[in-house]
């Protein structure tokens, strides 16, 4: 990833309270080519992302199709995360998406947007959206 994508993500990383760590766990993707079983390649990353979940772990895949949230619905479901007492793994799948595997396991389903956006730009939204929810639960002065 280019620097400023992890400089963006380590930022809002940093910001949470260690009781609301933020972990990034990369997936290796698979190479892709001219004439590559792009079914497999999916298949695949599908494993090695369920294989890095903590186990009884809560799964939100983040997929076009998922659930928009405001805000504040945002910072009320990291609230009920919160509450539930588990980890919460959050994935986000490979350029042909969430294998079917990893949408079975997911708990919740979370859109960004409709837009497609890309994969680097996804992980700094995401940590700072984290960090904005944190806020409003804490009457922060960041969402104002």
């Amino acid at each position: 990833m280019p620097g400023w994508v992890s400089q963006g993500f380590d930022d809002y990383a940093k910001r949470l309270p260690v009781d609301y760590a933020l972990q990034l766990v990369e997936v290796p993707a698979g190479k892709r080519g001219k004439g590559a079983d792009l079914a497999r390649i999916k298949r695949d990353e599908g494993e090695r992302s369920l294989a890095v979940i903590p186990k009884g772990a809560r799964v939100v895949a983040l997929e076009v199709g998922g659930r928009a949230w405001s805000t504040e619905q945002l910072a009320q479901q990291v609230d009920t995360w919160r509450h539930d007492g588990r980890d919460v793994a959050l994935l986000v799948g490979g350029p042909e998406g969430l294998a079917p595997q990893c949408l079975a396991r997911a708990e919740q389903r979370w859109s960004l947007s409709n837009l497609t956006l890309p994969h680097p730009l996804v992980r700094i939204v995401v940590a700072e959206q984290l960090y904005r929810a944190w806020s409003i639960l804490h009457h922060h002065p960041y969402h104002r």
